[in-house]
């Protein structure tokens, strides 16, 4: 029931006191923000940091290279590559060279299958490899030597046992999506370069040099590929802006969509996992290669994000990766 009871009057002192109190309010939450000085300061003692891009709408309002070579000269983008993977893999759907995301690896490339396959494995669908829940063992880590090593490495990966059921957990293994880029290769008729190139190099007038290829002739499908770092600005203005560069839509906004939604988690950094992309809780869209590559987005901010390092160096969440994000979620969030 309300009270009948008077309140007071503010007297003139109380009322300077909140009126000052709220013009305040602005001027404290502008003292946390961040500014680009405040982020050349961050990196300045981030040793294995070679260059750093943020872009905010249409200006690039942060452009550092303390070290390394530069911003012009390309860099090895190292694992960033499982994400433009995952890019040309829609383009495959969308050009109708692949049906959709649930067909198998039977159906759109027997001829990659050895004889002595892991049995299941032509059932392996699309989604199961851009996700990195084929089931298959790993290549990555301790099996990576004997794996490029091999005198094939598609076929070695589709020997691996079966250790998890095929779209179930995240197994990250390089060999999961050396195996889709393969598909891809055949399924398009073109090889992973061809298709860097005319899928986002030419549209988005991005160089992409030649790279590893295995012993068959199959480009590497998920590692040792290379950008600038401007280059790989212009990949997160495109996931920034739902697949749209300069007015065209180079991916289809439907496939950036549905690369962006969870469907799994990283047992490592517990970050989310979409087609070929992680995805921060705050909102960021994350390729992450070795030693500290990123690309990243955050279409939320209308931010777009580039960095490059030191790509014989690890970078571990717990360690030097763990700070690139801390910059990410803090100091480069707060530009927005």
């Amino acid at each position: 029931m309300p009270s009948d009871r008077r309140h007071p009057m503010l007297t003139r002192r109380a009322f300077s006191v909140t009126l000052l109190g709220a013009m305040a309010t602005p001027f404290v939450a502008r003292a946390f923000a961040q500014t680009p000085s405040d982020i050349r300061s961050r990196i300045a003692n981030m040793s294995q940091l070679h260059a750093i891009l943020v872009q905010r709408g249409d200006e690039v309002i942060v452009s550092e290279s303390p070290r390394g070579p530069g911003l012009d000269r390309v860099a090895n983008i190292k694992s960033c590559s499982k994400s433009i993977i995952g890019l040309l893999t829609g383009h495959a759907i969308a050009q109708g060279a692949i049906p959709s995301v649930d067909a198998t690896i039977g159906e759109i490339a027997p001829s990659i299958i050895p004889a002595d396959a892991t049995p299941g494995v032509e059932d392996l669908t699309i989604e199961d490899l851009v996700t990195l829940r084929a089931g298959l063992e790993g290549t990555s880590g301790r099996n990576y030597g004997a794996w490029v090593n091999s005198d094939n490495w598609v076929s070695f990966a589709l020997r691996r046992p079966m250790v998890a059921t095929p779209g179930g957990r995240m197994i990250y293994s390089t060999g999961t999506t050396h195996i889709l880029g393969a598909v891809l290769a055949v399924a398009t008729g073109k090889s992973l370069l061809a298709q860097a190139r005319d899928v986002l190099g030419q549209p988005l007038g991005i160089e992409i040099p030649a790279w590893t290829q295995d012993p068959q002739g199959y480009y590497f499908g998920g590692n040792q590929m290379a950008m600038t770092p401007r280059g790989m600005l212009r990949i997160a203005t495109l996931m920034r802006d739902q697949g749209r560069f300069d007015g065209d839509q180079i991916i289809p906004a439907d496939w950036i969509d549905q690369s962006t939604q969870t469907h799994t988690r990283s047992p490592y950094s517990g970050l989310a996992y979409g087609y070929g992309w992680f995805l921060s809780r705050s909102g960021f869209i994350i390729a992450r290669g070795y030693g500290g590559q990123i690309i990243a987005a955050h279409p939320q901010k209308n931010l777009a994000v580039a960095i490059t390092s030191d790509p014989t160096s690890p970078a571990r969440s717990g360690g030097y990766f763990g700070d690139l994000t801390d910059l990410l979620e803090g100091a480069v969030l707060s530009l927005a």
